[in-house]
């Protein structure tokens, strides 16, 4: 199996986010108010919001994740990138 990255795709990734208690409701918003969040939404479950992002290049991919992160009420995040498996 052969991982490819490519690099004329716009790259896309889900970020699943756990709130803090009582801080879902805050964080959901500040998610969706971020340039290169297509959808955000809450879940039940370990996370409490998955957003779904798309930007120009990996290295946005990176600070929008660390954005993401650092937004208050935010306890943690884990990022699933997306790839093409060839």
């Amino acid at each position: 199996m052969n991982i490819l990255f490519e690099v004329d795709v716009m790259p896309s990734a889900c970020v699943l986010i756990r709130a803090s208690a009582g801080r879902y409701k805050e964080v959901l918003n500040a998610v969706k108010s971020l340039k290169g969040v297509v959808k955000a939404f809450p879940v039940l479950g370990r996370f409490d919001i998955v957003a779904d992002i798309e930007v120009e290049k990996y290295s946005d991919l990176a600070s929008l994740v660390r954005r993401i992160g650092r937004i208050g009420g935010v306890a943690f995040t884990e990022t699933l990138v997306e790839m093409e498996v060839v």
